[in-house]
């Protein structure tokens, strides 16, 4: 395949891939691609449904189809059926994030019903690669933040009682999907999502964090959702629109479309190569001290509330 990379140059040189340094609402970047034709275009970098008639405007004409990455939180939180499928409603009162994800999807179908526009849409679930430590509660872009307590025996924080069921995606296990779709015919108008058959608890997948990080009993603390959330506003929406609630997919239809996809990535081997990635170089183990701050301050205030229920109970 003859590759080409849109971004802004903030990030390394891909082997193999052409780069066009851009921003794309930028009208030199837009004149830039204007004037070529892509058999396919993947968007991973629509957020809000009024950039829709932007990128119909851009790419109508110039490619065969058009894959907007949308996300797997779009999906009913708590779901109706334990076994999310592509048909499953659209509904998340939680996250505006997902709820302009949806709004996307929207907006896409109904350039697609009108003017034939070939779009597909692909739904990620929690994906990871080597560079991100991905658990429910941890600090964005700075995520060896958990890994760093976990070794100093620094409590962490796992999300209600730690059972919730949730799916974790090697990036090179979705790519596989995502590249059996591409120039597929039989794919446009329809919505995927290409997640694991890999299905863990979230004290599964601390634990396995835990492990590759060579911490054998990392103290992990269980606090209710609600009282994390009311902590931790920004982290609501995420919280309860999503990894609070279990995430089990039936991945039938990707498997139909790409009979080849298959998830072979299992999480513990996966996470060994991301914590092996941040201890190869030291100035990739950034630490959010902010964040640490606040799980410490809503650690001893979920510590209160349980020693109150104590007395309580010997009153």
């Amino acid at each position: 395949m003859d590759v080409t990379l849109l971004n802004r140059g903030g990030r390394a040189e891909v082997a193999g891939a052409r780069v066009i340094r851009g921003d794309i609402h930028d009208p030199v970047t837009e004149k830039v691609l204007r004037e070529q034709r892509w058999d396919a275009v993947v968007d991973f970098i629509v957020f809000k449904s009024n950039e829709i008639p932007e990128r119909r405007a851009l790419f109508d004409g110039r490619t065969d189809q058009y894959v907007f990455i949308s996300s797997a939180s779009v999906y009913q939180k708590p779901s109706s059926h334990y076994l999310i499928t592509e048909s499953t409603p659209l509904v998340n009162p939680f996250w505006e994030y997902a709820r302009d994800k949806i709004a996307c999807e929207e907006g896409l179908l109904s350039v697609h019903r009108e003017t034939g526009f070939p779009m597909t849409i692909v739904r990620p679930s929690y994906t990871y690669d080597r560079t991100l430590i991905p658990l429910a509660v941890n600090a964005w872009g700075k995520t060896f933040t958990v890994v760093d307590r976990m070794r100093r025996g620094v409590p962490v924080i796992v999300p209600g009682d730690g059972l919730t069921l949730w799916t974790m995606t090697h990036s090179t296990d979705f790519a596989r999907g995502l590249v059996g779709l591409l120039g597929h015919r039989a794919a446009i108008g329809h919505a995927f999502h290409i997640t694991s058959d890999e299905v863990l608890t979230w004290n599964q997948i601390y634990q396995s964090v835990a492990k590759a990080a060579g911490v054998e009993a990392p103290k992990l603390v269980h606090i209710a959702c609600d009282l994390i959330a009311a902590g931790i506003p920004e982290s609501a929406g995420s919280l309860l629109g999503d990894k609070a609630n279990c995430a089990v997919f039936d991945n039938s239809k990707i498997k139909r479309f790409v009979p080849d996809y298959s998830a072979t990535t299992r999480f513990h081997d996966g996470i060994r190569e991301s914590v092996a990635w941040f201890d190869q170089h030291p100035n990739r183990k950034l630490i959010d001290e902010q964040a640490a701050a606040r799980w410490d301050a809503l650690l001893a205030a979920n510590e209160l509330g349980l020693e109150a229920a104590r007395k309580m109970r010997s009153a």
